[in-house]
């Protein structure tokens, strides 16, 4: 594994949209092909109908887009959407990364956090090792959630012998 330490996450703008849309169907087409459901055109219209620069992160590698993330503020929860690093930098740390300090802010917040997968797809495990289990799954998506984790309370050290009884 190579750890890439040149990124750096930014808030989304309008006219990063194309750039992401392009993104999308390139890191979902071969999950989305092997359950036999990729349409470029749609796999790019869903994230330009979906696209909110309030609530989306571009995950930047040396400067160049290398990926996106959104955190929806919804009634019970928030939603974990649209979370895609290139396909050269998976698996390098910078998913764990971005996710961490995500997930840190909205266990701070109190905040319950749910997402959908693809069935297969190998973002999965990075979800579940950060806590996500699956809800219930459908024949293309897996539903999960995360509650949030509060951190441990040290605990209170020992009362100190003064050598008196």
């Amino acid at each position: 594994m190579t750890i890439t330490r040149d990124w750096r996450v930014r808030p989304a703008a309008a006219a990063d949209v194309e750039a992401l849309a392009e993104l999308r169907a390139l890191v979902l087409r071969p999950d989305l092909e092997r359950l036999g459901r990729y349409d470029g055109r749609r796999v790019r219209q869903r994230l330009r109908d979906g696209f909110d620069p309030a609530h989306t992160w571009v995950i930047e590698v040396g400067g160049a887009i290398a990926g996106r993330v959104a955190l929806r503020p919804a009634e019970d929860a928030h939603w974990l959407e649209h979370f895609y690093l290139a396909p050269g930098h998976q698996g390098d740390g910078i998913g764990s990364g971005v996710l961490r300090a995500l997930l840190e802010r909205c266990d701070r917040a109190g905040a319950v956090v749910r997402l959908n997968v693809l069935r297969g797809s190998a973002a999965r495990r990075l979800y579940e090792r950060h806590g996500f289990t699956a809800e219930t799954e459908d024949p293309v998506d897996v539903f999960m959630v995360r509650r949030p984790h509060r951190p441990s309370l040290p605990h209170p050290a020992p009362p100190r012998r003064t050598g008196r009884t």
